[in-house]
């Protein structure tokens, strides 16, 4: 059974669902995206599908589907549903597995339970995603903290957006990551030009080890 890869961000919408399907069709992987809060319009295992070219088989059911936009935590209670951080377990696959986080570690799940608590348990590598722009810095190196502190083994960091060197070499230096790469903005973002995009910027064979 292969190891799976998690993929983080510092916060939402710093792209990481457009790095999670480069990364799973580079890695000819399987996608699965635990809870999915929000289903109107394109879900994030619907914009993986279409981005990294999966076939139906590859993409996992996830264990919440969740209607209200928000936090795992208040969607379940506003829809209803009450989630049990304890049952979620990756799915096995012979495949390598790319898992998706929901906004960032601290995300809860419950009043109790964070993503970061799921991905201590598990102990599978984690991918964090960051952006390049303004306050990326804090964010990021507060999320290291958070994944220090709970010894979730950290592969090193993605960084999305346009080049500031600067920036994210203070980032690699106070961190003491790992830089995996930086996906560059898009335009189109197309699932040829994404895939382009990620061998262009990204040595594919860190991830390759992380996962056999």
């Amino acid at each position: 059974m292969s190891k799976c890869l998690i993929v983080t961000g510092t916060d939402t919408g710093v792209g990481k669902t457009v790095f999670s399907a480069a990364l799973t069709d580079a890695l000819g992987a399987c996608y699965w995206k635990p809870v999915q809060s929000g289903l109107d319009g394109e879900t994030d295992s619907e914009t993986v599908a279409r981005l990294g070219r999966l076939t139906p088989e590859r993409i996992w059911p996830e264990a919440w589907r969740l209607k209200t936009p928000a936090s795992p935590h208040l969607s379940a209670r506003i829809d209803g549903v009450a989630i049990d951080p304890e049952t979620l377990a990756p799915p096995r696959t012979s495949l390598p597995l790319v898992i998706e986080g929901a906004g960032g570690l601290l995300v809860p799940l419950t009043p109790q339970r964070t993503f970061a608590d799921v991905f201590a348990r598990w102990r599978h590598p984690v991918v964090l995603c960051a952006r390049t722009e303004l306050g990326t810095i804090n964010h990021t190196l507060l999320s290291l903290e958070v994944m220090r502190r709970r010894q979730i083994p950290i592969l090193g960091i993605a960084f999305i957006g346009d080049d500031h060197p600067d920036t994210t070499q203070i980032i690699i230096e106070m961190g003491g990551v790992p830089s995996l790469g930086r996906l560059p903005r898009l335009d189109p973002l197309t699932p040829d030009e994404l895939l382009r995009a990620f061998h262009d910027h990204f040595d594919l064979r860190v991830f390759q080890e992380a996962s056999a």
